[in-house]
């Protein structure tokens, strides 16, 4: 099992950015792929992006593309989201997540973290 620990979230104004990361400690040698889903209220979960250890490929929605940038720390332990131009509808809890492929995150079959808020309002 892999276990996850988000940090960063906070209150932003539109137009503001947040960084936001993730660790991960326990199995992690199991893990081929990382990245993060954000749960608006009364919305279901979605995909944001992912990152590919092996040769950081990365995948993005298309309601994050040029605004949104996934990367990793050195260490196969970490990964960041740092988060531009935010939007009122990003606003939601994003929540780090890791799996052994990527088609496993993005079917939401890995381990998941708690979970960091971002809120986006004036």
């Amino acid at each position: 099992q892999v276990q996850l620990v988000e940090s960063g979230g906070g209150l932003v104004q539109p137009g503001g950015s947040l960084r936001l990361s993730c660790a991960a400690s326990g199995r992690t040698f199991s893990t081929y792929a990382m990245g993060w889903f954000r749960q608006a209220p009364g919305k279901e979960r979605e995909f944001v992006t992912a990152i590919t250890w092996s040769d950081d490929n990365t995948y993005y929605a298309d309601s994050v593309k040029g605004r949104f940038t996934i990367s990793r720390g050195n260490a196969k332990n970490t990964v960041y989201l740092q988060v531009n131009s935010l939007k009122p509808e990003d606003t939601a809890v994003y929540y780090c997540t890791a799996a052994s492929s990527v088609v496993a995150l993005r079917g939401g079959f890995g381990s998941w973290g708690q979970g960091t808020q971002v809120t986006v309002s004036s």
